[in-house]
């Protein structure tokens, strides 16, 4: 391998080396100074008409390598005339078989040149076997409505022209072949369509005549790899220019050469001008070396000849011409090895990554869109797997998913899909240590009986569908009724205890600037009467209360401090000044009419404790039975002080995930955590509930899990033995009629004690984040996980930066799968459901979230009936990194982030109204259901009841002014009145003088 990676950096220009750029120009460059459009793209069909097939070739699965008159090929002689055989030349009729069973519309197959001609000279007499074979071949998948998709020669050069002419390093080899390939066309082109002149060329030219590790195996002169290449280039052309003159009037045929690609990117995503140049080189260095002549300016790649000139030969300007446009359309293989070669190019700043999508666009862009085949894509498994090839499924559905998004996205016109490959066979300088196909041989046997494989299962289903279909419906319409919990879950409300002010809390009396240096002096001898203690002291809670109050949420769950509140880990060690924190929180949340859903014990693997008292940690935790009966006097005192304000309890939050910390004690911790829970269930129903009427249950971590494999029973049952060991253990006894037998694990509870978990919950609270695929695991059960199985992911599905995968119907899966098992008996709450996003403030992988998640909380209600009552969004606030918070740290401000204002007016709408109604459902009292026609008009035309506020308001004010202004006016004449009444009676006289005027002066 050390060979291949030497030839591979070889090609890469030299002037990387010496730190000089040369800019590239093209569209295709900007693929990384500009990522395609992410798309959450998972369903969808592919164009009607679109073309699905599986391939092979010659040399791996035909062997009888010396029957019926075959000549010996260069692979021949390189395995030392082993028989690299899935023994297709004779059970050529089982093979049609497999593709039949498959439904693909065409069969991609080599032809093997030295069996129609075993000296390789097609101006000599043809092996009537050879070509009888292929007439057979050709004829029956006509018959079976199969297009034969034909390459002349893939990598099995006759050995007697290669001793002869030395192979591909004579020039005369390109007339040789053309020889061939004209007499393939006469003979075998009235029934093939679809005709590909070699494979990959790349491969052959740098592993066979670079490295040697391809047949023929030639190595040393560095100029070697450039002289194949340039050779098999001219043999392309030659061909291509017959069939087209001679050929295609009558036969109406098509063309092509499949090229082979890598993909890479700029190490660690640093798009800068001299990365990118890195990546456009390294592509050039590949593909581009044999596609620039025939697609592009007919000539190398520029950065190709700078860096191998005297090497690399040279084309004449009429062989430019004449080179150029030989190809109807675009062949591209994407596989291993061609991947592999490309690993050596990452050294310069590249990282090889497994993109489909990004080299279609990359071809589309560089070579002026033209119509694409994928005409080899897959990958391998170890050839121990079997027919249960579960990984292999994820790989065929990751490439595929990247053509359909090439398709529908980039509008790349790839017209078809060819599987690789059909068999199991020799692969090449791997010999049988890997596999490749979609239908298992077992080499040992000399039958060579075909398998199906799981991946040829799931190759099938896609054919069928032609694509991925959507499993659910996509987006219903429709609203939540008014008391559901729309919510915003916390881990621990740390208690914070610092007020606004000393004002009013410290007696003291201060003098300022005593002494002229600005300081605040105390008054010995003066004290001053105190405020008494208030809500307002905790400058956290207005302010953490102010961002859920933004969200629109109607409830919070957070998580009470247990090493807080009773550091002891009893009543007896409990902080009065913790206790009003909390109170304080409650009854803000009351004044607000947010209502609160409390968590008495949050588990944390943060904490060196878990979350207990360090008391009880030391004297070792829910290995102890006395934690237990702490446990119950905690919830006890909870209750009596904050229960009047609290109306949903969660006793233990994740006791399912609390397991893991404690290894082989699962089943004690287990029985421990559950007794705790039911004895702070029956004390809250005995004591508390008649007065306070909440509601108390435990908080599961809920993932889902599909099966890996589908088409395995195998993994069924892994599906279900994880999930009943997930949720059963603990939701069995407790609504599954107290039985702990349902599922494989038995914790050991006495009749008592059963009699007493059963029954003890009043809904069913989940966390549920992700879903993940579960296969059986046929080896010893790893340390902690005693539910048996192995978990992997899909890698076609989303993730974020933590690895969290976006599965929105794994939420409803799970919701019918707790009420099919559990009745309707109980409600469910989503507790709590969110996604990290590394986003500042445009959270888009957030936004999809929540909308996606609640629609399909919204279809488990609608479409299936499930009594969802609750869906609570984790979390409130990141507390430093970009994570899971609607608001970003108080560090950065407590900004927003663009989920909130989804988050919110999802609430305000209560879900998904349809278009035509586009008023909110609007919800009043909800404490008891009722609503009145009054209030629903009120809040209809709250805009015009405001401005008449206003204007009545203002009204008022004026006519008020009025009304004070004409009374003083009043009350000033009143004053001189009576002064004027006086003199009027004491002197009449007077009354005359000042009408006439006459007393004026």
């Amino acid at each position: 391998m050390f060979r291949v990676s030497f030839v591979c950096v070889s090609l890469v220009p030299v002037l990387i080396l010496c730190g000089k750029i040369e800019i590239v120009q093209g569209k295709a460059s900007k693929l990384w100074l500009q990522p395609l459009n992410e798309t959450f793209l998972q369903t969808g069909l592919f164009p009607s008409g679109f073309l699905w097939g599986v391939g092979s070739a010659a040399l791996p699965t035909e062997g009888s390598w010396d029957v019926d008159g075959k000549g010996e090929s260069v692979w021949d002689r390189f395995t030392r005339h082993t028989d690299p055989s899935s023994d297709s030349y004779i059970q050529w009729e089982e093979d049609l078989k497999s593709v039949q069973y498959l439904g693909v519309n065409f069969y991609a197959f080599s032809l093997s040149w030295t069996r129609i001609f075993p000296d390789g000279d097609a101006t000599g007499n043809p092996n009537p076997a050879g070509v009888q074979h292929y007439h057979r071949l050709i004829r029956k998948l006509k018959e079976l409505q199969v297009e034969p998709v034909v390459t002349l020669f893939h990598w099995d050069f006759p050995q007697v022209l290669q001793e002869r002419f030395g192979g591909w390093l004579n020039q005369s080899t390109a007339d040789v072949f053309a020889d061939y390939a004209a007499f393939c066309f006469r003979t075998f082109g009235a029934e093939v369509r679809y005709w590909i002149t070699m494979h990959n060329p790349f491969l052959l030219a740098v592993q066979g005549y670079g490295t040697g590790a391809h047949a023929p195996g030639v190595t040393g002169d560095p100029a070697d790899p450039f002289i194949a290449a340039h050779n098999l280039l001219k043999a392309h052309a030659k061909a291509w220019h017959v069939y087209d003159k001679h050929f295609r009037p009558h036969q109406n045929g098509k063309v092509s050469i499949t090229l082979g690609s890598h993909w890479v990117e700029p190490l660690h995503g640093q798009a800068t001008p001299t990365n990118v140049e890195l990546c456009q080189k390294a592509m050039e260095a590949v593909i581009g070396w044999f596609a620039e002549p025939i697609y592009g300016s007919g000539d190398y790649p520029e950065s190709l000849k700078a860096s191998h000139r005297g090497v690399i030969p040279e084309f004449s300007a009429q062989e430019r011409l004449w080179i150029k446009g030989t190809a109807d359309f675009f062949s591209l293989a994407f596989e291993r090895d061609t991947l592999r070669a490309g690993q050596g190019l990452a050294r310069f700043g590249q990282t090889v990554k497994l993109d489909l999508r990004s080299v279609l666009v990359w071809v589309q862009q560089t070579y002026g869109d033209p119509q694409v085949l994928v005409a080899e894509n897959g990958w391998f498994t170890d050839a121990s797997v079997g027919v249960e090839d579960t990984v292999n499924i994820y790989m065929m559905k990751r490439f595929i998913l990247q053509v359909m998004q090439a398709v529908s996205v980039d509008a790349v016109r790839v017209f078809g899909y060819t599987a690789w490959s059909l068999l199991d066979g020799f692969e090449w300088n791997h010999g049988y240590s890997i596999r490749r196909g979609l239908f298992y041989i077992d080499f040992s046997k000399a039958e060579r009986h075909r398998f199906p494989k799981t991946s040829a299962h799931f190759y099938r289903r896609l054919v069928r569908d032609n694509g991925f279909p959507p499993e659910n419906r996509p987006h219903i319409e429709g609203q939540f009724p008014c008391d559901f919990q729309f919510g915003v879950s916390e881990s621990v409300l740390q208690v914070h205890l610092r007020p606004f002010s000393p004002q009013f809390t410290d007696p003291q009396l201060y003098r300022w600037n005593l002494s002229g240096d600005g300081a605040l002096t105390p008054v010995t001898g003066v004290l001053l009467h105190k405020r008494p203690a208030q809500c307002t002291d905790f400058l956290f809670i207005q302010r953490h209360l102010f961002l859920l109050g933004v969200t629109g949420s109607s409830h919070y769950r957070f998580a009470l401090d247990w090493t807080q509140l009773a550091p002891g880990g009893d009543p007896a060690s409990v902080d009065p000044e913790k206790v009003r924190f909390y109170r304080c929180v409650l009854m803000e949340l009351q004044r607000r009419g947010i209502r609160p859903a409390v968590m008495l014990y949050h588990p944390s693997y943060r904490s060196p404790s878990l979350g207990l008292p360090e008391l009880l940690h030391a004297n070792g935790g829910w290995r102890n039975t006395s934690v237990v009966e702490a446990f119950v006097n905690y919830a006890m005192f909870c209750y009596h002080e904050f229960g009047a304000l609290v109306s949903t309890w969660i006793t233990i939050n994740e006791p399912n995930r609390l397991n893991e910390a404690y290894a082989e004690e699962w089943q004690t911790v287990a029985r421990h955590l559950l007794l705790a829970h039911a004895k702070a269930w029956h004390i809250y129903d005995a004591q508390f509930r008649q007065k306070q009427g909440g509601a108390v249950s435990l908080a599961l971590h809920a993932d889902w899990v599909e099966p890996a494999n589908p088409f395995l029973e195998s993994h069924k049952s892994a599906q279900q033995q994880f999930l009943v060991f997930e949720l059963g253990v603990f939701l069995d006894p407790l609504i599954g009629g107290g039985s702990e037998g349902r599922g494989n694990t038995q914790i050991g509870f006495s009749d008592d004690e059963r009699a007493e978990l059963k029954g003890a919950l009043d809904f069913v609270a989940l966390n549920h984040f992700t879903t993940r695929l579960v296969l059986s695991c046929k080896h010893p059960k790893p340390l902690n996980l005693e539910h048996g199985c192995a978990l992997m992911t899909d890698a076609t599905w989303p993730v974020s930066n933590l690895g969290q995968a976006l599965v929105p119907w794994g939420l409803r899966r799970m919701l019918g799968w707790v009420r099919n098992r559990y009745g309707d008996h109980r409600p469910i709450i989503v507790m709590a459901t969110g996604v990290d996003d590394q986003a500042v403030h445009d959270d888009q992988l957030r936004q999809s979230y929540i909308r996606s998640y609640l629609q399909e909380a919204l279809k488990a209600r609608e479409l299936d009936g499930i009594n969802l009552k609750g869906f609570y969004i984790w979390k409130l606030q990141d507390h430093h990194d970009l994570q899971f918070g609607l608001f970003s740290s108080a560090a950065h401000h407590s900004r927003p982030k663009a989920s909130v204002s989804v988050y919110r007016d999802i609430i305000t709408a209560r879900g998904f109204p349809s278009a035509a109604d586009q008023r909110p459902l609007t919800c009043w009292n909800t404490d008891n259901g009722t609503s009145c026609e009054l209030c629903t008009r009120i809040a209809e035309n709250k805009p015009l009841l405001f401005f008449s506020v206003c204007v009545s308001v203002s009204m008022s004010m004026l006519g008020a002014l009025i009304i004070i202004s004409v009374v003083r006016k009043r009350r000033k004449k009143r004053r001189r009145m009576p002064i004027n009444v006086r003199v009027q009676q004491r002197f009449p006289l007077m009354r005359v003088a000042h009408g006439t005027g006459l007393l004026r002066h």
